[in-house]
């Protein structure tokens, strides 16, 4: 069996056209002329007030193993000359990135990224830099709406049977980025560190039950033997008032937590902590999970629910719209250049950006203003800037935030948005975007 290489190179994971583009640029001599490319969302998925930029920190590391060793050369030799081919195995990128924090908001048009070199070691790294933002942003940005919607009730991602096998761990890592607490993902907490959790599913309960739940005893007598009382019995295999019962019979009042995974989970929610409380169970946690997304949590916030488990909703398109972020060129050797097609427009020329907000701390508008020149005037509002240097000759700048840091950024963003940033219901972005040319 072929065991996968998590160091392997990251070269492949490209699109053709960026090497046949190096291809002709080689031929033809512009390879080497300086260029800027920056990224941006010119909109926000539909129905969205913000964004959360994500997966920065897997993307650096991406970047330290995007190079053509002879298994990735074989791939491309077919298709490109030997000046290309010797290109791309001497290639080290060596230019300047700079880009918004990871966990930090964004809105239509912010300079997301600005990344800094020759044209053809910029448009190399095209499809890797967003293949790898516009996945984990789109998951960021739709599990802090559900962290929102929770209320500070914990959160635990469950997504990976539903995901790519491959994405699932980089999903855990977003999605505990924006505020989930913990992940059912075991290579989320071998490769980032995401905490675990998760205790059995209805197939154990069925493993000693059979089809009648006789002994729905026994599956539960066996998790608390091996987990201890403080596991979380999954009470609705069959009846689940009866399901409850069994489980505190077992476990004693000391239970940890029973998890509902069907039905009407507000009245079933209300129904079992009358029960739990009947048979003096007053601390077991309830937790609940079942295609659960934003607009459910925020139905349940009034029952008596402690624990959310999502998965389909938050790792699947329909829950996690693209970013929709796009990687253009918006400058050669110092001259703006813009792309004019209709409705995919550019601003040309290398930019910055800065966050304006009241002295209470809550944003009020963004500036995005051209890089070469001065700082706009801001009439005595609080403002920061927002693109902080990321790699300087090719190599990643030390001290970059953590991922418990960034964590942190994104909830001191979301207390920072107005209030109506905060609506699940479509709207305006909850920030404007000024430009400034």
């Amino acid at each position: 069996m072929e065991i996968r290489d998590d160091r392997a190179s990251t070269a492949l994971l490209t699109d053709q056209y960026e090497l046949t583009m190096v291809a002709a640029a080689l031929a033809d001599g512009s390879a080497h002329r300086r260029c800027t490319f920056e990224v941006f969302a010119r909109r926000l998925p539909s129905g969205r007030r913000y964004g959360v930029v994500a997966g920065t920190g897997r993307l650096l590391e991406a970047m330290t193993r995007f190079g053509f060793g002879d298994r990735e050369l074989a791939v491309v030799t077919p298709f490109l000359d030997s000046r290309t081919v010797d290109w791309l195995r001497e290639f080290r990128f060596t230019g300047e990135i700079d880009g918004y924090r990871e966990g930090e908001l964004y809105f239509p048009g912010s300079p997301i990224l600005s990344v800094r070199g020759s044209f053809a070691e910029c448009v190399v790294l095209k499809t890797l830099i967003l293949s790898v933002l516009n996945h984990d942003s789109a998951i960021a940005s739709a599990a802090a709406r559900m962290v929102s919607a929770a209320a500070g009730r914990p959160m635990i991602e469950m997504g990976s049977r539903r995901a790519h096998e491959l994405a699932a761990p980089s999903s855990s890592r977003a999605a505990y980025l924006a505020g989930f607490d913990a992940t059912s993902n075991l290579e989320a907490v071998r490769s980032f560190g995401v905490p675990g959790a998760g205790t059995s599913a209805h197939a154990f309960t069925l493993l000693h039950c059979g089809a009648d739940g006789a002994h729905e005893a026994e599956a539960f007598r066996s998790q608390v033997a091996a987990l201890g009382v403080g596991t979380t019995l999954l009470v609705d295999t069959f009846d689940i008032t009866r399901g409850v019962a069994t489980a505190i019979e077992v476990a004693g009042p000391e239970l940890g937590g029973v998890r509902i995974d069907s039905g009407d989970l507000g009245v079933l929610a209300r129904q079992v902590r009358e029960q739990l409380d009947g048979l003096g169970a007053t601390a077991t946690r309830i937790v609940v999970s079942g295609d659960l997304d934003e607009y459910a949590i925020a139905a349940l916030r009034a029952e008596p629910v402690d624990v959310y488990g999502v998965g389909t909703s938050l790792v699947t398109g329909s829950g996690a719209p693209t970013a929709g972020m796009v990687y253009k060129l918006v400058e050669v050797d110092g001259v703006p250049v813009a792309k004019r097609s209709s409705h995919k427009q550019s601003r040309g020329g290398a930019k910055k950006a800065m966050r304006l907000a009241r002295s209470t701390g809550t944003i009020i508008e963004e500036i995005v203003y051209p890089a070469a020149g001065p700082r706009p005037d801001t009439g005595g509002s609080d403002s920061r800037e927002l693109l902080v240097p990321l790699v300087r000759d090719g190599k990643a700048i030390e001290g970059l935030p953590t991922l418990t840091e960034s964590r942190d950024l994104v909830a001191r963003g979301l207390v920072s948005l107005p209030w109506e940033g905060l609506k699940l219901s479509a709207g305006e972005p909850a920030v404007p975007t000024t430009f400034v040319s």
